[in-house]
């Protein structure tokens, strides 16, 4: 059950206990279900909303971001579109209907990157789209070892009919957990990874059978709570500077990008093209 004060947060559930912070992803099935009864929930602003508002509550010292289910996605690579409906050429309105989720994103981000209380990702199923870069802001990064890792931007041809540029934060953070080479692989060829192959290149810190996950990020998080919050938060804080600053210079960018890219599709009346013109 939501902890109080946490309701208006649709997309994402709140539970908070012992000074510890559980934020669960809602599996896009149900935010599709709450949108149909007319809510607005968005997971890309939710998350940052609640984030900003757990950064302020003095309750909470470490917070834990997971999937509302274990074994299922945190979230489906994008929200299921009736065919022909959110992508068709249309004159293009303020607010445009892209512009709410990447408000979202970056304050998701920025978030991450400025909460001086650690962040935890207990990745309980399949990483893919925006919650694998939601996983990578995050500070510790624990995963079930058969979970699928994957930016899938570079593979929406078939969903959307187009690919587009990982305008979620991805470019930003990624190659800050893989080397040059491997970061390109996996953003530019949508190359998906398991979570101990992620592990073993160094890019997360554990993977772990799950029936081994709850009690891993259980451990870690005791860990944390045994230390002076005031030398975890500026900690943090020194060592997320590289992070904030590769915001800084990336999100916005690729952002812009990204909905341009959208915007193009639109334009050129949903035809695919695979040229510059």
């Amino acid at each position: 059950m939501t902890h109080a004060g946490y309701e208006p947060f649709e997309a994402v559930e709140v539970e908070i206990a012992d000074a510890v912070a559980t934020v669960k992803l809602l599996a896009m099935e149900r935010i599709a279900v709450l949108s149909a009864q007319g809510s607005q929930a968005d997971l890309h602003f939710d998350l940052g909303r609640a984030l900003a508002r757990l950064r302020e509550d003095d309750a909470v010292r470490v917070v834990v971001i997971t999937g509302i289910v274990d074994g299922e996605p945190w979230v489906l690579p994008a929200p299921p579109y009736p065919e022909g409906s959110a992508l068709d050429p249309q004159p293009v309105d303020f607010p445009d209907w892209m512009w709410k989720g990447f408000m979202g994103v970056r304050l998701t981000h920025q978030t991450l990157a400025e909460m001086e209380k650690p962040v935890i990702a207990k990745v309980n199923g399949d990483c893919i789209g925006f919650s694998q870069s939601i996983m990578f802001g995050c500070d510790l990064i624990v995963a079930r070892e058969d979970a699928v890792v994957a930016d899938v931007h570079m593979d929406l041809q078939k969903l959307f009919g187009f690919d587009t540029v990982p305008g979620d934060g991805g470019s930003a953070l990624v190659p800050l957990h893989m080397f040059p080479a491997k970061a390109m692989e996996y953003l530019l060829l949508a190359k998906p990874y398991t979570a101990s192959e992620l592990a073993q290149m160094g890019a997360i810190n554990y993977a772990v059978p799950a029936e081994r996950l709850d009690d891993v990020v259980a451990d870690m998080t005791q860990q944390l709570l045994a230390k002076s919050a005031y030398a975890l938060a500026m900690t943090k804080r020194v060592v997320k500077r590289r992070v904030a600053e590769q915001l800084n210079l990336t999100i916005d960018a690729a952002s812009a990008y990204e909905w341009v890219n959208f915007l193009h599709y639109r334009g050129s009346g949903g035809k695919k093209n695979t040229r510059l013109e």
